[in-house]
């Protein structure tokens, strides 16, 4: 690879990294403004988890009818860059949610770039211990962590 396919390479993938970090990260009523955890507390994929979660206990059989109230300390993982060997950008975080019956549970949420739709905006897969009935996630949510 040449001196300025390289350059190149390093300035978009600086720009990405910008372009993750320059996400709004505004208040909201039931979730805080959370410093540091960068894309991890974007309120756009805290939002499609509640609602997602929501889905499942309605449709998972002996599921408690609960709803996710809450995010609180929200933390970025680990993140692994799009690179040539990796082409799909992936952010695993982790948090502890607030459930509408009172109890707080540990979640873990994962974070994959231009997995969208047709490849277009980002994926969210999301675990809350004690709600995978179905072993999707290796019981005890072990994939996302």
């Amino acid at each position: 690879m040449s001196h300025v396919v390289k350059t190149l390479a390093v300035a978009a993938l600086a720009l990405a990294g910008l372009a993750w970090t320059s996400v709004a990260e505004a208040a909201d009523p039931a979730v805080g403004l959370y410093r540091g955890a960068g894309p991890c507390a974007d309120q756009r994929y805290l939002n499609k988890i509640a609602s997602r979660f929501d889905y499942q206990v309605r449709h998972v059989p002996n599921l408690p009818d609960v709803a996710i109230t809450d995010f609180r300390d929200i933390y970025e993982r680990r993140y692994q860059p799009e690179s040539e060997d990796w082409p799909i950008s992936r952010r695993y975080c982790g948090a502890t949610v607030i459930l509408s019956d009172g109890h707080s549970r540990n979640i873990w949420y994962l974070i994959e770039g231009r997995m969208g739709f047709i490849g277009i905006g980002h994926n969210v897969e999301f675990c809350v211990s004690g709600f995978d009935r179905w072993y999707v996630y290796n019981g005890g949510c072990r994939v996302l962590q």
